[in-house]
């Protein structure tokens, strides 16, 4: 196996590399090199869940608020005839 060595890494660069890393639960070694094999389409990209980026703006539900949303809704499920006709 080769080695390389990168200089001059923008700081940048190197703080997203870092969170990449501890995000994945990986080494840096290894998510450069993942990052690298999935930009050359070596090996299919990493599925991530992106939720949590975005709970701020939509939230979420408990089992309990889905179940009252349901009960809510339910009658919206009925088709009255008579509008169609």
């Amino acid at each position: 196996m080769k080695s390389i060595t990168i200089h001059n890494l923008d700081d940048p660069l190197d703080r997203l590399l870092q969170e990449r890393a501890k995000s994945r639960g990986m080494s840096l070694n290894k998510t450069i090199k993942s990052l690298l094999a999935e930009s050359l389409g070596i090996k299919p990209k990493t599925a991530q869940d992106h939720a949590a980026e975005f709970s701020d703006l939509f939230g979420s539900w408990s089992a309990a608020d889905a179940r009252a949303f349901t009960r809510a809704v339910k009658d919206f499920e009925k088709i009255d005839a008579e509008d169609w006709s």
